[in-house]
């Protein structure tokens, strides 16, 4: 359905993303405007908030934003996403591609019944608002109904028996992170948004990794080796550069600066 934009004042589409304990059947609801990859980090942070812990596996439907190649032996997750993965410490258990019966427990108890339940009927309302209501509504109407599978309330099952058996979660919030894959050009750098990073000459013509935080960028080999470091650039066209990086014949005319060249005119 639509949902309003506070920034536009215009109704847009919206998407709704569920989260269901299998145990318990207690859920998770969040409305948003995109698919985004960062968006998807984000939003898993919420549920583990909201439930105040975090599962030992999660089992996701094939969404790009989750899995870049799905197949039924070897899918591909997305680098974010596993990195998230590692931090908060779940497993990552994709469904298999054309087996409806592997979605979860988020199916029929999660998604369809928010349709069915709180969606249906609603008139279009702004977003921040929508998601007040639903967060209300999973510890209420949902978690206090009688689950037609479990015949429990999810909300008491969960306070009395699951909340224990979840991970505790992490000291620190995960910082979402931009990956690209680039190449390593003849001047030694990599282009990432619009800006310039160095990475080890011996790779030049090489495919890289480039992970963009909110602070830093990381370079890695293909292999996910760890090569270099450098601070986030602050306008596009800026250079950053490690001397150690570049050929030793270049460094030489790296050092160059206004006062030498003076002088030595």
């Amino acid at each position: 359905g639509k949902l309003i934009d506070p920034q536009s004042g215009k109704a847009r589409q919206a998407w709704a993303f569920v989260m269901t304990l299998s145990f318990s059947r207690h859920q998770y609801v969040e409305f948003v405007f995109d698919q985004k990859v960062e968006t998807w980090l984000k939003l898993h942070q919420n549920a583990f908030e909201f439930f105040s812990g975090v599962p030992e596996r999660v089992v996701v439907d094939n969404l790009k934003a989750a899995i870049s190649r799905a197949c039924w032996e070897n899918p591909q997750v997305q680098r974010a996403y596993r990195e998230c993965a590692l931090h908060y410490g779940f497993l990552i258990a994709p469904c298999r591609p054309g087996k409806p019966e592997h979605k979860g427990k988020v199916e029929q108890g999660g998604v369809h019944y928010v349709k069915r339940n709180f969606v249906a009927g609603r008139d279009p309302e702004p977003v921040q608002e929508a998601n007040r209501a639903v967060r209300t509504w999973c510890n209420t109407t949902a978690g206090l109904r009688t689950h037609g599978t479990t015949r429990k309330k999810p909300l008491e099952q969960f306070e009395r028996i699951e909340r224990e058996q979840l991970q505790p979660l992490a000291a620190a919030a995960y910082e979402p992170g931009t990956w690209k894959r680039v190449k390593l050009h003849r001047d030694c750098y990599v282009v990432f948004e619009r800006s310039y990073y160095s990475a080890p000459h011996r790779l030049i013509g090489d495919q890289l990794w480039v992970r963009g935080g909110l602070k830093d960028v990381r370079i890695y080999t293909e292999n996910h080796e760890f090569l270099a470091i450098h601070s986030r650039a602050k306008a596009p066209g800026e250079r950053h550069t490690h001397l150690d990086h570049l050929p030793a014949e270049k460094v030489p005319g790296m050092l160059l600066n206004r006062p030498w060249c003076q002088k030595q005119a």
